[in-house]
């Protein structure tokens, strides 16, 4: 797999002014009547057919391959759906001082998402990471949390998640998994032109994300929730979360250390156990909240910027590290093997 750089002349990631400048357009030009139902439609299909391309590029042999490597995945799904979610129900004693209940009742959802696939693969694969495993992690995740999210969601939400029942479970359901569960199928006869395209797909993937926010925040406007945010609460709920991210980042990297897991696999769990993944919580959200999913998801939404921006400075960094390891295999092992190798051939002559 070939490595991602990212330009050096850019501060941060342009997607994010993508995702900044819909934001805008939908505060401008929210979808009303017919214009929001056709973009809901449109959101909810594009959505689906982005899990579908997960599903494709995951290669079943790597993922079963994967599975070897379980006390990774058991890490990552740890510090994704026990460690932050304790950390969200810790900041309830936040409330009301730096933020409302609304916007924490959002933070609390924020931290039972599921974890990212195409950054944390990027990420890792920039920081010369256990690649492989961030793909397979970042898959399970997913898969995991379209049941575990929802479940969670009713537990610690309770009435707040008011779309929470069965139906809403079996909506989550055939939105994200059926999609996967296809193209996993089919990557047998579409996979080649999956990965030949893979840059074209990738806009697709970006594209479908910018759509849903679109409808979310359109929706938010319509209805004029953004009028319960003011900017101080805005400004409390940006230093929460950058709290919450740094504290993740430091727990996934250290606690990968403490055990005993390698430089690539470190920087595979700290990439994909502590980001939180727009593609799947916003269309759970949609279903799990309803009307007010726009608000709800705010704080999903600032997270996803602030942990792109915050990793790819990482990521540039854990770049250059000296791998110390690969080094001092590199220069002692081969010329113990070499000299037995000629003394042996010199003897057989």
């Amino acid at each position: 797999m070939k490595r991602l750089h990212w330009p050096n002349w850019m501060p941060i990631d342009p997607y994010i002014l993508l995702l900044l400048g819909t934001v805008g357009i939908a505060a401008l030009f929210p979808a009303r009547g017919t214009a929001a139902d056709v973009a809901s439609g449109a959101s909810t299909a594009a959505i689906a057919f982005l899990f579908f391309l997960y599903g494709a590029r995951l290669s079943t042999r790597e993922a079963l391959d994967g599975l070897k490597h379980w006390r990774l995945h058991v890490t990552v799904l740890a510090c994704t759906f026990v460690i932050f979610p304790l950390l969200g129900l810790a900041a309830r004693g936040l409330v009301p001082v730096l933020l409302t209940h609304p916007l924490y009742q959002g933070l609390l959802f924020l931290t039972l998402v599921p974890s990212t696939i195409q950054s944390s693969i990027a990420f890792t694969s920039i920081a010369r990471g256990n690649v492989p495993a961030a793909i397979c992690a970042g898959s399970f995740s997913s898969l995991v949390g379209i049941v575990i999210t929802p479940l969670l969601a009713a537990a610690v939400l309770g009435s707040s998640a008011g779309g929470f029942s069965a139906d809403s479970l079996v909506q989550i359901v055939l939105q994200l998994m059926v999609p996967f569960l296809a193209g996993q199928l089919l990557r047998r006869w579409i996979g080649g032109f999956v990965a030949r395209h893979k840059k074209v797909l990738g806009l697709v993937d970006r594209g479908s994300i910018l759509l849903v926010v679109y409808t979310a925040f359109s929706e938010g406007m319509v209805q004029g929730i953004w009028h319960q945010v003011s900017p101080i609460r805005l400004g409390g709920l940006l230093v929460v979360e950058a709290v919450l991210l740094a504290v993740m980042l430091a727990l996934t990297w250290y606690g990968a250390k403490a055990l005993r897991f390698g430089r690539e696999d470190r920087i595979a769990i700290q990439f994909a156990g502590s980001k939180k993944s727009l593609a799947s919580g916003l269309p759970m959200a949609s279903v799990l909240f309803g009307a007010h999913a726009s608000l709800a998801v705010l704080p999903l939404m600032l997270f996803h910027q602030m942990q792109l921006m915050v990793c790819a400075v990482i990521a540039k960094r854990r770049s250059n590290d000296p791998v110390e390891e690969t080094a001092e295999v590199t220069v002692t092992a081969p010329p113990a093997p070499s000299r037995t190798a000629v003394g042996t051939g010199s003897r057989s002559r």
